[in-house]
């Protein structure tokens, strides 16, 4: 679900159909800034970028002209919007229909509260002055600006090194995992995985933040590099699990949807991708301790802790059986 960061800019993740009619949708991070009345996309969350990382594409406000379910004309893209712009269209995917709604709703209503568009002549200039901002001072990433419908838009066409531009769509194919049922991502070892999925992690030494795959099983919680490593980075008894909560220190931080896992020997602190998956995963560890730990552990109990960590596996629930069989 779209959310609102500590800049009060609408924020989340999105797939978008960059080339226009390619198909492919890529996964990105979309910032919706009425203060600047643009949208921009980029890769990843800009946190969790190097500093100075420009964007992947921008759009202004002022050039959206109406922002619409795309069910009809899209039938095969699941949760499916477009944004006209000209002559130019959108198509995006959202998460669930629930985020579809969201972000129509937020796309529509900021381009009401945008200031109408300026002649041609002032337009022209007011691009010319915007463009270098979108742009970046860096030399090493290059961009190309097209026309279409009077509509400028502005796309990254080559990134420093092929092989970084190879890993970063491999990365932000990964990352379009975080949002799919459990039992549909990484192959699971056994029918005991109770939630999985992307989230980004502070190390212990440089106190960097990465993004690793998160497991939560029965008796752990592991995290690996990727989703298609088998053996974890590390793995974390839930029996050394003291408590999970919403980080108090995420102002210090200047983290939105941080929550901490505090254990015997360290704390761990965990980025989510929104305040939903950040709730839902600090319910899914709770539940798994107190199944673990509480009396009477059972098969139904463990089954309840599934269905209360994440929304995707109520909608599954008649499925489990055929769903852990295929994992």
């Amino acid at each position: 679900m779209p959310y609102v960061d500590r800049q009060n800019r609408i924020c989340g993740f999105l797939d978008i159909e960059e080339n226009e009619n390619s198909g492919k949708f890529l996964r990105r991070y979309f910032i919706l800034d009425t203060q600047q009345g643009s949208l921009v996309w980029y890769m990843d969350n800009p946190q969790n970028l190097p500093v100075g990382t420009v964007c992947v594409g921008s759009l202004k406000l002022t050039y959206i002209s109406k922002v619409s379910d795309a069910t009809k004309l899209r039938p095969k893209a699941e949760f499916c919007f477009v944004i006209n712009a000209g002559m130019r269209k959108f198509f995006l995917q959202a998460n669930d229909q629930q985020d579809l709604v969201d972000w129509v709703n937020a796309l529509n209503k900021a381009t009401k509260i945008t200031v109408p568009k300026l002649s041609d002549g002032q337009q022209n200039s007011e691009n010319q002055k915007a463009l270098p901002d979108v742009a970046g001072p860096k030399k090493q990433v290059s961009y190309k600006t097209e026309i279409i419908g009077g509509v400028p838009i502005v796309t990254q066409t080559q990134h420093e090194g092929g092989d970084g531009a190879d890993r970063a769509e491999r990365e932000a194919m990964q990352r379009s995992h975080s949002q799919l049922p459990y039992f549909l991502g990484r192959p699971a070892q056994d029918h005991n995985v109770i939630k999985s999925g992307y989230c980004v992690k502070q190390g212990a030494v440089m106190r960097n933040w990465k993004r690793r795959y998160f497991l939560l099983e029965e008796n752990s919680m592991s995290y690996f590099k990727s989703d298609l490593e088998k053996e974890p980075l590390r793995m974390i008894p839930l029996k050394e699990v003291h408590k999970v909560q919403e980080c108090k220190q995420s102002d210090i931080m200047m983290r939105d949807n941080l929550f901490e896992v505090v254990t015997t020997s360290r704390t761990f602190y965990i980025q989510a991708d929104s305040p939903e998956e950040m709730h839902s995963w600090i319910k899914a560890v709770s539940g798994a301790i107190v199944a673990q730990r509480g009396p009477g552990r059972s098969a139904a109990t463990m089954r309840q802790a599934r269905r209360l960590s994440n929304p995707c596996i109520q909608r599954y629930t008649s499925r489990i059986g055929e769903c852990s069989s295929t994992d």
